[in-house]
């Protein structure tokens, strides 16, 4: 039978590494450390998949511009302590090696850095398994679909051969801004009923739920 799609292209943080609660107290005691107002955890939580700039924005609105490059500091600092106790979701680094082998063409679109993304895939052990990445810093933030777009033109993929995997309304939100169809990982960062408002295909509670959605729909 003919696959549906060719591309699937994942998310990273709270969809194949579980790593929102790092960075949700990561931003909290950078705020703590600056003495602006620290968001409450669903605040927090709602920023994971921006760009970094995006996130504290939203985090702290009405901050003063110039004291943005101080709280961009703190957080950095926190993640980096944090960072050592992230890891993959059980069965994620199994998942995306056996998508491989089956032909799929495996691409990252992220809200990290490039260097954060570097580092957190030979962390994981995951460098070399995707054919293709987009990072924060070199496109657009989500929901802008530039990061998808330029995706689907390196490969020479069609939208409709597309899928977006991500744990996100900012994820799913993107897809829907490139015409692409999207998966939603109900296991991460942002609440179920967010994520079933923006219509994806299904919203799977683990990895090995996405896993077998894949196997029998993709």
């Amino acid at each position: 039978m003919p696959r549906r799609f060719r591309l699937l292209v994942f998310d990273w943080d709270g969809t194949l590494m579980d790593s929102a609660p790092v960075i949700v107290a990561a931003l909290q005691a950078a705020c703590r450390d600056v003495g602006v107002p620290v968001p409450p955890d669903e605040r927090a939580r709602h920023i994971i998949g921006l760009g970094l700039r995006e996130a504290l924005e939203y985090a702290v609105p009405g901050l003063a511009q110039e004291r943005y490059p101080e709280l961009v500091e703190r957080y950095r600092e926190h993640w980096r302590l944090g960072e050592p106790q992230t890891a993959l979701f059980p069965g994620a680094a199994e998942a995306i090696e056996a998508l491989r082998e089956a032909g799929f063409l495996l691409a990252i679109a992220t809200g990290k850095s490039r260097r954060g993304l570097d580092r957190a895939l030979d962390s994981s052990g995951l460098t070399g398994a995707f054919h293709a990445s987009r990072c924060a810093d070199e496109a657009a933030s989500k929901p802008h679909p530039q990061m998808l777009l330029e995706l689907m033109q390196a490969l020479a993929v069609a939208a409709g051969e597309t899928l977006m995997i991500g744990d996100t309304t900012h994820d799913l939100q993107m897809a829907r801004n490139a015409g692409v169809a999207s998966l939603a990982a109900g296991y991460g960062a942002h609440p179920r009923g967010q994520l079933l408002a923006l219509d994806p295909l299904a919203c799977v509670d683990d990895i090995a739920a996405l896993k077998r959605w894949l196997d029998r729909h993709a």
